[in-house]
């Protein structure tokens, strides 16, 4: 009887060694970004700039390399004579006028090549006005609705708002050519909110208006201030620009002269203090004793003042000092040592028609 074959013995499969674990990577230590602190607001890019801003015609330069910059909720007064470049500048930032050279931005956008955007963002209201007269005001207004591609639904509620703003909702119905030179004025700006833009470019907004008219358009004004919007305004009343412009410029002959607030535009006029000194009796003698001082430069007899009646024997003296630091104390000690009696001294208040007529040279192009 044959043994049993028995087959042969399996062999194990070789062990496979399990592959290595992956190295870790190098812990990199990542330094965290700090938390702004609290109240912190990112800076909003300006509302309108412009730098080395050039426009020429032919061999007349309009605007000289204007540099300007406003920031969101400025209301800037853009001061010059006529032909001193204002009416260019803002026909350039509303993509009316093409550049020569510079930069122009509005909104943080370059204007050239983003028309669509600055239309939306801008309301340009030139100096003289063309009006379709046989509309209402109202059919007006929603006419330019329209083209800003307001939603209908929301036109005349829009146009309804914008007519209590300028306080011509009691002419809604009135045909165009029926309103006065103010009530048109009123008119063309309510045009320019129709579709709320940020930026107002103001070209003289108070032209040829009666008194009544350019403080109704002054107190507008004031309220757009008030909702935060940015305006670029040139006028000829410069009194009431000082009124409600946080920023002033003086520009002549395309260049910008000067930039600041009131108060940097009349120290920058003032190169010498001027102090108005109310005298009783001999002024003369007055005048001789201050001269006689040598931080005086000069002394003149101011004239009256319009409107303001004298005291009987009271002369104001006009005293100009050499050095803008000095306070005008020393006069008064000086006066009373001498004997001369003082009625009153303070500082001379330049208005800004001064302050325009000492910085320009009256130059047009």
């Amino acid at each position: 009887m044959q043994p049993e074959t028995l087959p042969p013995p399996v062999e194990a499969p070789p062990t496979v060694a399990p592959p290595p674990a992956a190295a870790a990577a190098p812990s990199v230590a990542t330094a965290a970004t700090p938390a702004p602190p609290i109240g912190y607001v990112a800076p909003r890019p300006a509302a309108i700039y412009t730098k080395d801003l050039t426009k020429r015609y032919g061999g007349l330069v309009a605007l000289d390399h204007l540099c300007l910059e406003l920031d969101p909720g400025d209301v800037f007064g853009f001061i010059g004579p006529n032909g001193a470049g204002k009416s260019t500048t803002m026909k350039i930032l509303a993509g009316l006028l093409e550049p020569s050279g510079g930069e122009a931005v509005v909104m943080g956008k370059p204007v050239g090549g983003n028309g669509d955007f600055v239309r939306r963002q801008i309301g340009y209201m030139p100096d003289f006005i063309g009006v379709y007269e046989d509309l209402k005001v109202s059919e007006y207004l929603e006419f330019f609705a329209s083209a800003y591609a307001l939603p209908r639904k929301q036109r005349k509620a829009t146009v309804e708002q914008v007519l209590e703003l300028t306080d011509l909702a009691y002419k809604r119905d009135a045909l165009v050519d029926s309103l006065s030179r103010g009530m048109t004025q009123r008119l063309s700006l309510a045009r320019v909110l129709i579709h709320d833009p940020p930026v107002l470019l103001l070209d003289e907004p108070a032209s040829g208006l009666d008194p009544r008219a350019r403080i109704e358009i002054r107190e507008l004004l004031k309220e757009l201030q008030r909702l935060g919007k940015t305006i670029l305004i040139s006028s000829h009343i410069l009194s009431e620009l000082g009124e409600f412009c946080n920023k002033l410029g003086i520009i002549e002959r395309g260049k910008m002269i000067v930039q600041g607030t009131v108060e940097e535009l009349v120290a920058r006029a003032r190169a010498h203090p001027v102090i108005a000194v109310a005298v009783v009796g001999d002024a003369a003698r007055a005048v001789g004793v201050l001269k006689a001082d040598p931080r005086v430069d000069k002394v003149d007899l101011a004239p009256p003042v319009p409107g303001s009646p004298a005291a009987p024997g009271v002369a104001t003296l006009a005293v100009t000092l050499y050095d803008p630091d000095q306070h005008h104390g020393f006069l008064a000690e000086r006066l009373v040592a001498a004997g001369v009696s003082i009625d009153g001294i303070h500082p001379e208040k330049l208005r800004l028609e001064d302050v325009f007529l000492r910085l320009t040279k009256g130059l047009v192009q």
